[in-house]
């Protein structure tokens, strides 16, 4: 099969051509119909997220039919669709496990990390840990649902109840969040970079009611923040903006440093709390609620063996949306 694979940290993807994967006892085989391009998969291309599998085929917003059962694997039929997550594999057997954080496991194993990903025409993954997939969505429509929905729903949960709610960095996790919040009858305020016209214009459709400049001040105070952009010094701004009592939720998986601020900022019981990784109830929750709530997903599609292309107009801001890789 065709593979764009990650050979060394900081260098460009490899077209290869590799043995198609088999799957082990539990596993399933899959087709890929699409696979999304996440901001995660460019912190592991970049090396800012250490030591992957090498080589590796990245990419863990995978849309897929089953192709072949391994041993004792019964729970999809032949032909299923389904969607394959950044969380690939738990112990089960650790604290956080038993306790249903399994998102925390220290032994978990991730897609496109640990385990080969979804840049290319097959892979293998856990049946345990792949979502059925709404039928609303089409193949590539549904692929930024599988992390950028995802985290981003794990991020609104803490704040879900909150009215006013602020989002920093207005790309492919916020436009989706933004329209679950908005069709929950939350106030949408945007924040994206400083004279960024067409991404105010982008959150703005996508049901914000105010959008601006990071520098800027909300029109009014915020219940609560999300920052989704990978920006240390984000993190003051947003508790500036938001109440006494108030919360910033932090729903990257990596940030540059959070600069020092005084005191004040945080006094007032507002709190900072980050997001890390998901929990396969995340994904069966989220994936009832995009079943009933129609998203609207923002996508642009490159073929496969142009996946470095749509990694460096991810990291050169060029895209609106999401990048999907379709094979």
């Amino acid at each position: 099969m065709k593979a764009m694979r990650l050979h060394a940290a900081g260098r460009a993807l490899r077209g290869d051509e590799v043995a198609r994967p088999e799957p082990g006892p539990g596993e399933v085989l899959l087709k890929i119909s699409a696979c999304g391009v996440c901001r995660t998969d460019l912190h592991v291309v970049d090396g800012e997220l250490l030591h992957p599998k090498l080589p590796l085929v990245p990419g863990h917003e995978i849309v897929a039919t089953v192709a072949a059962n391994g041993k004792g694997s019964a729970r999809f039929s032949i032909g299923a669709r389904v969607g394959v997550p950044w969380l690939g594999w738990t112990c089960g057997a650790c604290a956080y496990c038993r306790r249903g954080r399994e998102n925390l496991c220290d032994r978990a194993r991730f897609t496109g990390y640990d385990l080969d990903g979804g840049y290319a025409e097959y892979a293998v993954a856990d049946e345990r840990y792949c979502l059925a997939l709404p039928g609303r969505y089409g193949d590539a429509e549904a692929a930024p649902l599988l992390c950028a929905g995802l985290i981003g729903f794990r991020a609104y949960s803490p704040v879900r109840q909150e009215r006013t709610l602020g989002i920093y960095g207005f790309g492919a996790a916020a436009h989706i969040v933004a329209q679950v919040a908005r069709a929950e009858g939350h106030a949408i305020f945007a924040f994206t970079r400083k004279g960024d016209r067409e991404g105010q214009r982008f959150a703005l459709a996508c049901g914000a009611q105010w959008a601006g400049g990071s520098d800027e001040p909300p029109p009014e105070p915020l219940d609560a923040a999300i920052v989704f952009a990978p920006v240390g010094a984000l993190v003051p701004a947003a508790l500036q903006a938001v109440k006494k009592g108030g919360s910033v939720i932090l729903g990257g998986i990596h940030m540059s440093d959070i600069p020092s601020f005084p005191y004040a900022l945080l006094w007032g019981e507002r709190r900072v709390q980050s997001v890390a990784n998901l929990t396969r109830e995340d994904g069966a929750r989220f994936m009832d609620l995009v079943a009933k709530v129609a998203i609207k997903t923002e996508v642009k599609p490159y073929p496969l063996a142009q996946a470095n292309a749509a990694l460096a107009d991810l990291r050169s801001g060029a895209l609106t949306g999401a990048a999907v890789l379709v094979p």
